[in-house]
């Protein structure tokens, strides 16, 4: 662990506030640095979402604009180009530096955002096994009509792993088989850091923001609305110039209205799913979220204090 780090984290489901609160955290105890108070050091802010990192993607993905970034020096946004892919093992690779760079220049890195899968890969020591598409073809080829087949060999080499998946899923099983077949490891052992909440950073604090879920639900709706109101079909326009990574362009609202602007619904349907996929999307980051035991869950107004309170400890 590094030793003893002052780490920030406000999570919790999209369209909860968190880029709002997070925001008013930082200028706040930046004020609060500049004018030499007792109350603790700068905050900069380290987004942890997988599609804010992208330039020319704002609209769809409630990005703060720069106006509102001004004053607060902001980490993983606007750092990629959207044909560039967008892997976890490389967002944890820049998270992890931006916020040693953070740590280094004396303040304290606020990470705000829903991505719980980069989240965790950030601030806890997970590993990601390699792939290989050529190994993982061949075993589809062996394997891709007879899961039993599959489930077999991998009971043979990882039974560990085997247990834990349903016989029937094919696609897991021939996944496991290729790590095993790559790097001579089983596959379950690239997951007992799953099962612990020990962090790399030993000062670690997270505050999930709670809204009701019948309000966020409204808000959620609304702000689909909003954003095709504030030009979201004409940013899809831009983007399907040239062929996306496949990061971005599953990204919800995206892939909705590049449908549409492909002919394959109407625009009407392409917000009507973008809705149902952001309110499904809500609910398992808040599924997510609620089984790490190191979330202090608040309101928006109470976070706000617990996280000013933390920059002055």
């Amino acid at each position: 662990m590094v030793a003893d780090p002052c780490v920030l984290a406000l999570v919790g489901a999209t369209g909860t506030g968190k880029s709002a609160v997070g925001l008013d955290v930082a200028r706040t105890a930046n004020g609060r640095a500049r004018a030499g108070t007792r109350t603790g050091r700068s905050v900069e802010i380290v987004a942890v979402d997988a599609f804010t990192v992208y330039r020319g993607m704002d609209v769809g993905t409630a990005k703060p604009a720069p106006q509102e970034r001004a004053g607060v020096r902001h980490h993983l946004i606007d750092v990629l180009d959207p044909w560039q892919d967008c892997s976890v093992e490389w967002f944890q690779r820049a998270a992890r530096t931006a916020i040693n760079e953070v740590l280094e220049r004396g303040a304290t890195p606020l990470l705000v955002g829903g991505s719980g899968l980069y989240f965790r890969a950030v601030v806890d020591p997970l590993e990601f096994p390699p792939t290989d598409p050529a190994v993982r073809a061949a075993l589809t080829r062996h394997y891709g009509e007879d899961p039993a087949a599959a489930h077999a060999a991998l009971v043979a080499v990882d039974p560990a792993a085997a247990a834990r998946m349903d016989p029937g899923n094919v696609r897991r099983a021939v996944r496991a088989l290729e790590v095993v077949q790559l790097t001579g490891r089983p596959f379950s052992g690239w997951r007992q850091a799953w099962d612990r909440w020990e962090p790399l950073y030993a000062g670690l604090r997270v505050i999930g923001m709670q809204v009701a879920r019948p309000l966020l639900a409204t808000r959620l709706d609304a702000r689909v609305d909003a954003m095709v109101d504030a030009g979201l079909v004409a940013e899809c326009r831009t983007l399907a110039r040239r062929p996306l990574s496949v990061t971005a362009r599953q990204a919800i609202g995206y892939a909705e209205i590049l449908d549409h602007l492909e002919g394959s619904c109407t625009l009407a349907d392409a917000v009507a799913r973008s809705k149902q996929r952001t309110r499904r999307y809500a609910a398992r980051q808040q599924r997510w979220f609620a089984g790490d035991p190191r979330v202090r869950w608040e309101t928006p107004p109470n976070a706000r204090e617990v996280l000013l309170a933390a920059c002055s400890s």
